[in-house]
C-alpha cells in the first residue's frame, strides 16, 4: 500500500468525462458525495462528503496502474482499457454497465473494407487499443501494420497514416462528421469496479459495503 493511503482512508480512481458523471449516481447508492466537480476544479484529488473517502482524477488509462500499485484503493474502469491493460493485480468484481459504447473498425468512405479484407490485403490500422485489435485481426486471419496513437484517430485514414482505424464508438457523430464509417464491431464495452487485491484484505469492512451498493445500484 502507499504511503498516500496506507491508512483507513480509500481513494478511487476516476478519469473525467462520462466516467465521472456515470459514477456518481453509484457512489450516492452508497451514501458518498463528491463534493467539487472536475471539469471546474484544478483539484486532482477531490474530498467527498465523507472524510475518509478521497477521490483522485487520472488519466483513464491509467486508472488501473493507480489500483494495480496501490496509489488507489479501487476504481472504474472501461473494459477496453482493462484488456489493454492486461488486468494483473486486479480484482474486477463487477461489470457496473455504465458508459456503454462499443470497439469498431472504421474507414474512410468510399475505402473498400470487405474486398480488401477478402483479397488479403496486408492493411494499415492506427490505434491506441493495439492489443485488441491485433488479437481482432488474428482471429480473423487478416494481415496489419499496426500503428499506435493516443488521440485524432479519426484523422489517420483522412490523411492516408492508415486504411483503418480501431476505436471506441459511441454515437458515431465523429465518425460520421470525419467523413468515416463503422464497418465492423469488435465488441460492446462498458465500465467495470476495479479493486486493489491487497486494499480488499486490508480495508474490507470499508470495502465491502461500497461494493455491495454499486452492485445493486448497476442492477436498477
Amino acid at each position: 500500500m502507499s504511503a498516500f493511503q496506507a491508512n483507513s482512508q480509500l481513494i478511487l480512481a476516476l478519469s473525467k468525462g462520462r466516467i465521472f458523471e456515470d459514477t456518481l449516481p453509484l457512489l450516492e447508492a452508497a451514501g458518498i458525495t463528491v463534493t467539487e466537480n472536475p471539469e471546474t476544479s484544478r483539484k486532482l484529488i477531490l474530498s467527498t462528503n465523507d472524510p475518509d473517502v478521497r477521490v483522485i482524477i487520472v488519466r483513464a488509462t491509467d486508472v488501473p496502474t493507480y489500483v494495480q500499485h496501490g496509489a488507489a484503493d479501487f476504481g472504474v474502469a472501461g473494459k477496453d482499457v482493462l484488456l489493454e491493460h492486461g488486468g494483473e493485480g486486479l480484482y474486477q468484481p463487477i461489470d457496473l454497465n455504465i458508459a456503454a459504447c462499443r470497439m469498431s473498425v472504421a474507414v474512410r468512405n468510399g475505402f473498400d473494407y470487405e474486398t480488401a479484407v477478402r483479397q488479403g490485403a496486408r492493411l494499415r490500422v492506427a490505434t491506441k487499443f493495439v492489443e485488441t485489435a491485433r488479437e481482432h485481426f488474428a482471429k480473423k486471419g487478416v494481415h496489419v501494420d499496426l500503428i499506435k496513437l493516443y488521440g485524432s484517430m479519426e484523422l489517420a485514414p483522412l490523411v492516408g497514416l492508415s486504411d483503418a482505424i480501431v476505436d471506441v464508438v459511441s454515437t458515431g457523430n465523429t465518425l460520421r462528421a470525419n467523413d468515416l464509417k463503422e464497418v465492423e464491431a469488435i465488441m460492446d464495452i462498458s465500465s467495470r469496479l476495479i479493486v486493489n487485491q491487497a486494499a480488499l484484505k486490508i480495508k474490507r469492512a470499508r470495502l465491502q459495503p461500497i461494493i455491495e451498493a454499486f452492485e445493486r445500484a448497476s442492477k436498477k
